[in-house]
């Protein structure tokens, strides 16, 4: 079943009405027509299972069969924290990260970060990084979108990230498996929680140091070394089988 995202002031008593770009999309590109089920979220707290009454070119109608509210989030808050890597890395941990649960997605930028954005390549590159978002919220079923926000140094994510619950930083020389089972099993629903991944080559050891003075907790993810596009998947994937019901 496709699934599209609308504002709550969208819904009518009985029905959904459809604008913007998802109009040409349901209309040309997917053909659909009267009779035909979708499933609209309005990115807070509902999902609408819908029946299309009509398209024009510049609406979509759709008769509000059933809402089901808050079934498909985790009951947690996570929030990746991703140095950013080479090449379209980004766009790949995004889409897993939105599959696999993440509340929203922080790009960070480091000490050994080879990348750096200018104002207007970020710009664009946040444009493709939340469309992304998108279709992989749309593709999973989420309630919301997750948003990717915009590029922050070290300081500024630990900052932004000083009243959570817990921050966790996967780091190769923490302790053992029992240490990072031990902080893991803190995570409870209704947390905020902060997962903070290097980029290519990891952090520096003065940028461990500085977000444990921000309370943040290493944790190993194992023996063997782990990519960045791996590292933050992997710590979702435990939370998500921790969190969900």
């Amino acid at each position: 079943m496709y699934h599209f995202f609308i504002s709550q002031d969208q819904v009518g008593e009985d029905h959904i009405t459809i604008l913007g770009p998802d109009v040409n999309h349901i209309k040309n590109v997917l053909r659909m027509g009267a009779g035909e089920e979708v499933l609209i979220s309005n990115g807070i707290d509902k999902d609408y299972l819908c029946e299309i009454v009509s398209v024009t070119s510049k609406e979509v109608t759709a008769r509000i069969l059933s809402v089901e509210e808050g079934g498909k989030e985790l009951p947690a808050r996570i929030t990746l924290f991703q140095g950013l890597p080479k090449s379209d890395k980004m766009e790949l941990i995004i889409q897993k990260a939105v599959e696999l649960g993440a509340y929203e997605i922080v790009p960070v930028e480091t000490k050994r970060t080879v990348v750096k954005l200018d104002k207007k390549k970020e710009e664009s590159k946040l444009r493709r990084w939340n469309a992304v978002s998108e279709s992989a919220a749309k593709q999973s079923k989420r309630l919301i979108v997750p948003e990717v926000a915009g590029v922050m140094t070290l300081k500024e994510a630990l900052a932004f990230a000083k009243d959570f619950d817990l921050i966790i930083i996967p780091y190769e020389n923490a302790k053992g498996m029992e240490r990072t089972r031990e902080v893991l099993s803190f995570v409870k629903p209704g947390m905020n929680v902060g997962v903070f991944i290097g980029p290519e080559g990891g952090f520096e050891d003065s940028e461990i140091a500085l977000t444990e003075s921000f309370g943040a907790k290493t944790i190993t993810l194992g023996k063997r070394i782990l990519r960045t596009e791996t590292a933050g998947l992997s710590v979702l994937s435990v939370l998500s089988f921790l969190l969900e019901p």
